[in-house]
């Protein structure tokens, strides 16, 4: 059965249907030579002289990964495999901890039941083979996983196919049961020490206050440096992240995987709100304000939450009140490339002090979201800066900057 298979997977351009379109035909080429690759039926000559055919650009980013599969030990397939390289590392969208592919499909590409996420996968599963050592690795694995809802990926492709993938990396990387010490250093302050044995899911986190960075660090200009250390086997994985308060309330934007823009309207009289030169936002008493916020996302992202906290002299008009008037005509609608949608969240609160709207999944796109408040009391007041950040990754974050705001009673 497995050579009358191979027979069939060597020939498989034969039996294409007439109206498979070139796209189509070549990702089926490429599946087969990955087909045979894995039942040691290497044709390395095919899959170069394919690669040379098509060229990388009009290759799909699945057959650039069954094909790199297939190349990566070839002595004489080298130059081409750089170029595969550098060709895919030019496509994958990193934040400080996970990573996607930015790819794009044709119309006929149905007929291969293409996914983002399964695209990811073959592509994972290519890098772990060809460069192992790659810090996108790890990264992609995380992307990954990032995108389950429910412990699942979207359909049966992606979930066999990112199972694929994790095995394929699990082989690689995980292999060995863990049974090691993790110790940290700060300069040379020892910090703490870990044992960890066996395989389980537990995470162990170390707070270090900022009184004890500054007394370790002293007047030393130099950058203080962070030693983590694992002796023994098995895979340590960890994060380093910073929180910290600042020290001046007017902070500039700020653009780490986030766009974010923020601006008020009027509502019912043009002349109840303006901004001056200085950006410094006039607001008269009592009247109707919306609130409208733009973020851009430059690449997918999951479990993302955008906070916008409210002024002090504002208070936010829920329209779910029966007390509230109805509210103007807003849909917070906004074009994704991929089809209109009525809202892009899943969730929204609006609280005393700040607005708040989630989504598990967000694709590459500019959005809008907006809510009403009125100006109730009079003064000035800082505005503290929009916020859109991916929860479980919150250095995958962005702002806007602060804003001023005066009410007043006449202006």
């Amino acid at each position: 059965m497995v050579n009358r298979s191979l027979d069939y997977l060597r020939n498989i351009e034969s039996y294409f249907p007439s109206w498979y379109g070139t796209d189509a035909r070549r990702g089926l080429s490429s599946y087969a030579l990955y087909v045979r690759k894995l039942l040691r039926d290497d044709d390395p000559s095919k899959a170069r002289s394919l690669v040379v055919e098509a060229g990388l650009e009009s290759l799909s980013l699945e057959s650039l990964g069954w094909l790199l599969f297939v190349l990566t030990d070839d002595a004489a397939s080298q130059s081409t495999v750089t170029e595969m390289r550098r060709f895919i590392s030019n496509r994958v969208t990193e934040t400080a901890g996970a990573a996607t592919i930015a790819s794009s499909y044709s119309d006929g590409d149905y007929l291969l039941l293409h996914s983002n996420r399964r695209a990811d996968a073959v592509l994972l599963e290519a890098l772990v083979v060809d460069q192992p050592d790659s810090d996108q690795v790890p990264k992609l694995v995380r992307g990954l996983l990032g995108h389950r809802t429910a412990g699942r990926w979207s359909n049966t492709q992606e979930n066999v196919w990112v199972l694929l993938a994790l095995d394929r990396y699990f082989q690689a990387f995980e292999s060995q049961t863990p049974d090691f010490v993790a110790r940290i250093w700060l300069g040379e302050q020892f910090a703490a020490s870990r044992a960890f044995q066996g395989r389980s899911t537990d995470n162990v986190g170390l707070d270090l206050p900022m009184q004890f960075v500054h007394e370790i660090s002293g007047d030393a200009e130099d950058d203080l440096p962070l030693l983590i250390q694992k002796q023994g086997q098995g895979r340590l994985y960890y994060r380093v992240g910073l929180r910290y308060a600042p020290v001046d309330l007017s902070l500039g934007p700020a653009d780490h995987g986030f766009t974010v823009e923020r601006i008020y309207e009027a509502v019912d009289d043009p002349a109840d709100v303006r901004r001056d030169e200085d950006g410094l936002w006039h607001i008269r008493a009592g009247a109707r304000v919306r609130v409208k916020l733009t973020m851009a996302a430059p690449s997918r992202r999951v479990h993302v939450a955008l906070v916008d906290p409210l002024p002090a002299g504002l208070e936010i008009l829920n329209p779910d009140l029966a007390v509230t008037a109805d509210p103007p005509r807003d849909s917070n609608r906004t074009q994704t490339g991929r089809r209109w949608w009525d809202s892009w969240y899943q969730h929204q609160n609006l609280r005393d002090e700040r607005a708040e709207a989630f989504t598990s999944y967000l694709w590459a796109g500019v959005y809008q979201y907006s809510y009403l408040a009125r100006a109730t009391t009079p003064g000035a007041f800082v505005a503290p800066p929009a916020k859109a950040e991916e929860m479980y990754a919150p250095e995958t974050f962005g702002r806007t900057k602060t804003d001023r705001i005066v009410v007043v009673v006449s202006d």
